[in-house]
């Protein structure tokens, strides 16, 4: 008789992870954010996209696409539920494992997943400094 495989057979996922998985938070496309970023993780295959609504360097909304596995998802939900409501300079102070200790923690073959939440975050805020700097009249200028 063949054994059915599913990954929390495999995996010991908190009652918060079944929960954000079942139940995403903020999750799907956002109409105008101000910035959007994308990360993947090539071992696994998983991606994720993020949306922030910032105005005056703070996050008003935030919400998220995730291709991947069900740690994937509620670390993506977790992530958008921290960051709303906190400063951009907030925001950049959270860590992989505030994350996971948020979630109840993860299996250690899962950790990649808030890894993966992580840097997109981080390149949102990267994207948001880069387009908020002001430009002076000298950029964008060429010589001569």
């Amino acid at each position: 008789m063949p054994v059915e495989y599913t990954e929390r057979s495999l995996l010991k996922y908190s009652q918060q992870i079944i929960e954000l998985f079942r139940n995403p938070k903020n999750v799907g496309e956002m109409e105008n954010p101000t910035v959007t970023a994308i990360e993947g993780d090539p071992t696994c295959g998983d991606m994720m996209q993020m949306f922030l609504k910032i105005e005056n360097d703070k996050i008003v909304d935030a919400k998220f696409l995730s291709f991947g596995c069900a740690a994937n998802i509620a670390t993506g939900s977790m992530v958008t539920e921290i960051v709303k409501g906190k400063t951009i300079d907030d925001a950049e102070k959270i860590s992989i494992k505030e994350v996971s200790n948020n979630l109840g923690g993860l299996p250690m073959l899962k950790m990649h997943c808030a890894v993966l939440a992580y840097k997109t975050l981080k390149k949102a805020i990267q994207e948001y400094r880069r387009i908020k700097v002001p430009k002076t009249p000298a950029q964008g200028q060429k010589d001569g």
